[in-house]
């Protein structure tokens, strides 16, 4: 992830996968429409081998489009199936787990951090990002801008917000987030994945060819 962009680069969060290929036509238009840094992947429950398959047929396109393939499960898994990384939920042991096994290698997010002290140890245990509002811990409204705002000020690890819509991409990406996460409002919305994806980077100040 870049931190030297003028505007949020755009995070996608996949739906809970249970398999890759009724997903990949979306995923690939929302890609082809750029702009996008890194991906998600959240999937429903599973044994190792099964999981790795499914980062196996997710990983290429994604990585081929030149964005991050993250996901949120146990560290070797990922490392096993040459994921980007992890994003892992809160600030504790789990966390400071995956990134002894991963990191500097491979990248470590943390979400599901509920309060600001829950933030700042993630920071402090080595965390490649910090995510607020995401469904382990959510924040709404001004609630979410506040946090954001507060990260942005004092902390120089980039910043993760997730938008519940793509009108809410622009209040967070001017309250300071690096990244704005989006999810079902890409792939639900009537207009297509691309579409959805050139509003959200239009709505954040990116200029599109």
């Amino acid at each position: 992830m870049s931190e030297t962009q003028t505007f949020p680069g755009i995070y996608l969060v996949t739906p809970l996968l249970e398999e890759a290929a009724p997903f990949l036509p979306a995923l690939r238009e929302a890609l082809a429409a750029g702009g996008i840094a890194s991906v998600l992947l959240r999937h429903a429950e599973m044994d190792a081998g099964a999981l790795r398959r499914l980062i196996g047929e997710i990983a290429p396109p994604v990585q081929e489009a030149g964005a991050a393939l993250m996901v949120a499960c146990d560290p070797k898994t990922a490392r096993e199936a040459d994921a980007d990384g992890v994003h892992v939920s809160g600030a504790g042991a789990p966390l400071a787990a995956a990134i002894k096994l991963l990191a500097p290698e491979r990248m470590v997010g943390a979400g599901g951090l509920a309060t600001r002290h829950d933030a700042m140890s993630a920071g402090e245990a080595g965390a490649e990002y910090v995510l607020f509002g995401d469904w382990d811990a959510p924040l709404e409204g001004d609630a979410l801008i506040e946090r954001v705002q507060w990260w942005a000020e004092l902390f120089n690890i980039p910043c993760v917000a997730m938008a519940e819509s793509l009108a809410g991409a622009k209040p967070l990406a001017d309250a300071g987030a690096d990244f704005i996460m989006l999810g079902d409002c890409v792939w639900s919305d009537a207009r297509g994945p691309a579409e959805a994806v050139h509003e959200a980077r239009r709505a954040v100040g990116e200029t599109l060819a």
